[in-house]
């Protein structure tokens, strides 16, 4: 196990570098000057100068990049002063020169729009988007995981027929438009029966100024977002469960005298998982990044909403943050994957 997790560990750091290393060209060819989107069109040369030293904007391209890579790793050679260890808030190993080695949190830099750590940004805006993808993806596999069982046990019937209708309609129809359907319909139409608001976020302030959780305003993003999965998930549970009740250990199960229900549920389909997680988990990561869209459509203030603020403001070190979260979250979710199918399948070694 170890040896695998090193290996997996070391695959996942050069595909880290290899997004980070896209990020930062990608972002550092456009044609905008940052210092002036930080300061404003009026600020003064001399002021304009001194933000492009801080932020590195006068280096070389090759120098800039070396210089971002050095403000992520999180063991980096930092020049040794207060206001380095301020701006960083590293942990001083031991002196190079008139530099140290240091022990620190990845430093994203700063918003241009308000000079906010990106940090502490990302710190506010994901918990939303994490309920949310978590809601989605959970409501995804529950129904998705029903609709496929029932879907295998009425093999070549109405209801089999149905159930596949059904989830090819969902996986063809974009989140964002599914999204506006339920915003107009659910959330505007409908709203004296449902309750459900067109528009909110998930956070949201009472009337004495006290931060409460609005529950209902999760309701329509989660459908939105889990819409798409429920279909995905529907037919692997239907094509695994279809082949392996077909197994010679399932009949002998049912030669024992085992209940009906003991053997689809404790023998067959936790053999038929293995697919079902393999799109959970890619589909939860992508949920992450997939909810720009949906999150704009029902105004829920979270990481996807934060993205398309950025992007239109040129923000480019909140958008570089936002993007490399989502990387790490592919990443370890992968990792967490893989580690998941030794526990549901005795025949997978992780080795």
């Amino acid at each position: 196990l170890l040896q695998y997790m090193t290996r997996k560990l070391l695959y996942s750091i050069l595909v880290l570098w290899g997004v980070v290393s896209v990020i930062f060209f990608l972002f550092n060819v456009l044609p905008v000057n940052s210092a002036r989107l930080t300061l404003g069109q009026r600020a003064d040369t001399a002021t304009v100068e001194a933000i492009e030293k801080e932020l590195g904007l006068n280096l070389p391209m090759p120098l800039r990049y070396l210089k971002y890579l050095n403000e992520l790793m999180p063991l980096a050679v930092h020049e040794d002063s207060p206001e380095a260890k301020e701006k960083f808030g590293y942990t001083k190993l031991f002196a190079v020169g008139e530099s140290a080695l240091v022990l620190k949190a990845p430093y994203l830099g700063r918003s241009y729009q308000n000079r906010k750590a990106v940090t502490d940004i990302l710190i506010e805006k994901i918990p939303p988007t994490f309920i949310l993808a978590v809601s989605a993806i959970l409501i995804a596999v529950i129904i998705g995981i029903a609709l496929g069982i029932v879907a295998a046990l009425n093999h070549n019937k109405r209801v089999d027929d149905l159930a596949v209708t059904l989830s090819v309609v969902g996986i063809s129809q974009p989140s964002y438009f599914i999204a506006t359907i339920l915003a107009v319909f659910l959330g505007y139409v409908w709203h004296d029966y449902t309750g459900l608001n067109v528009r909110g976020p998930l956070f949201d302030y009472s009337d004495y100024g006290d931060e409460v959780i609005v529950w209902k305003n999760l309701i329509l993003p989660a459908f939105a977002l889990g819409i798409r999965p429920i279909g995905i998930v529907t037919q692997l549970t239907r094509s695994s469960m279809i082949e392996v009740m077909s197994q010679d250990y399932i009949r002998t199960a049912r030669a024992k005298g085992l209940g009906k229900w003991v053997v689809i549920l404790k023998h067959a389909l936790r053999n038929a998982l293995n697919p079902v997680v393999t799109a959970a988990s890619g589909w939860f990561a992508g949920l992450l990044a997939g909810s720009v869209f949906v999150e704009s459509i029902f105004d829920f203030k979270g990481l996807g909403a934060e993205m398309v603020k950025a992007l239109l403001n040129f923000d480019f070190p909140v958008a570089m943050g936002a993007i490399l979260f989502i990387a790490v979250s592919f990443l370890v979710i992968n990792v967490i994957v893989d580690l998941l199918y030794a526990l549901l399948d005795p025949r997978i070694s992780v080795k």
